[in-house]
């Protein structure tokens, strides 16, 4: 198999759509002992906060993200990556997409629970720049396991803390 990192550049990201959810669930089933039924994605994608977003390769569904907005972070409630194309680049590609929607004054960390037997996510996400922040005992429903709560904090440039609150959208647009 190769590993060229012109695999990760194919990459596209949009919103998820009704059409998806076939291949959603599929990488779900693959991904996860305890997957999500189809009802559950529906219902957490019905909330005004929530968001669904697909990764294709070639036109294939091979990765997925839900998430909600809350006011000051984004926290990732789903994750996953068809076990076939891991490892090239399309979970960054997913991360990279949040990490762009984040900023210094308004929302600014992701935060997510993973499970403590997943050391696959827990390493990919350590090494996407998240951290542990916490321990949350006895967590899941379907297991009696905890969850770690990880987090990735914005990081503002330097310039972005030498502006002056009031005129950053004048300097941006310059």
């Amino acid at each position: 198999m190769e590993h060229s990192q012109s695999s990760a550049t194919t990459v596209h990201i949009r919103w998820m759509i009704r059409r998806d959810m076939p291949s959603v669930l599929d990488i779900e089933a693959a991904s996860f002992e305890f997957p999500w039924s189809e009802d559950e994605f529906i219902r957490c994608l019905r909330q005004r906060n929530c968001i669904g977003m697909v990764a294709e390769e070639d036109d294939q569904v091979v990765g997925f993200m839900i998430y909600e907005l809350h006011k000051n972070r984004l926290h990732i409630l789903n994750f996953a990556v068809n076990p076939e194309v891991r490892h090239r680049g399309v979970g960054q590609a997913m991360i990279g997409k949040l990490v762009g929607k984040l900023s210094h004054d308004r929302r600014n960390r992701i935060m997510l629970e993973v499970r403590e037997t997943n050391l696959d996510a827990q390493l990919f996400f350590r090494n996407s720049g998240f951290k542990a922040v916490s321990v949350l005992r006895d967590f899941y429903d379907d297991t009696c396991e905890d969850a770690y709560v990880m987090q990735y904090r914005y990081q503002p440039s330097q310039q972005e803390m030498s502006v002056p609150k009031g005129n950053r959208i004048g300097r941006m647009a310059g």
